[in-house]
């Protein structure tokens, strides 16, 4: 019997491998241009490419003389145009171990940080969907800025969309596991090549080195403690 009502995954990182920062840089580079800031220093770049909060969001678009909003909805568009391309052109794909969600027992979701529609795009462009009851991600708006982890408000709202009261969150962040931590959720840190070391700031419930170690802890109480 499993230990957990619910299982719920992290989407980039976890499922399918994440964007890289080449890409993330030139649609953000390319949100500026059509914006017509054509020379945008790289620290502001970097400020919206990643963990990107109200505040930071704000500051850029004063350096430059934009409208926040306006500058985070072509971010949001050229982003997420760049991360469908690159699935469609093979660039991107889910990890090997995928195949090991169909042993992972009870409901199951996915809650992520990315865009709720490129969330919605990878499930049904890699055949996914039947593997989840439910999936969030974020809507294009600034409000979900204050809204994703590590805030717990999407985990949140997969648990209540599953009846689920207690759960295991599969992640590869410090984020991903706070964000957990505050939803009442155990944790677990994933391995990947691109992140291979536990954050320093953060203690996971469990570290793993792919999903066949989570299905395992979905599905056995004694691996679970």
């Amino acid at each position: 019997m499993s230990p957990y009502d619910a299982v719920l995954f992290d989407n980039d990182g976890v499922l399918v491998e994440p964007p890289t920062a080449k890409a993330q840089t030139a649609a953000i580079e390319a949100a500026f241009e059509v914006l017509g800031v054509a020379d945008v220093a790289p620290e502001d770049v970097e400020a919206l490419r990643h963990g990107v909060t109200v505040e930071q969001l704000d500051a850029v678009a004063a350096a430059y003389g934009l409208d926040p909003a306006a500058l985070w909805a072509a971010r949001e568009r050229f982003d997420e145009d760049a991360q469908l391309d690159a699935f469609r052109a093979g660039e991107r794909a889910t990890y090997d171990d995928i195949g090991a969600l169909a042993d992972v027992a009870g409901p199951r979701a996915v809650v992520s940080n990315n865009h709720h529609s490129t969330v919605s795009f990878v499930l049904d462009f890699f055949d996914l969907d039947a593997r989840f009851d439910t999936h969030y991600g974020r809507p294009m708006t600034l409000e979900s800025l204050t809204r994703k982890k590590p805030e717990p408000h999407y985990l949140n709202r997969a648990l209540a969309d599953l009846g689920a009261s207690s759960g295991l969150y599969v992640g590869d962040s410090a984020s991903d596991i706070v964000a957990a931590e505050r939803a009442g959720l155990d944790s677990v840190f994933l391995r990947r090549s691109h992140r291979p070391t536990v954050p320093a700031d953060v203690t996971p419930t469990h570290v793993v080195d792919g999903l066949e170690a989570v299905a395992t802890l979905a599905s056995d109480a004694d691996a679970a403690e």
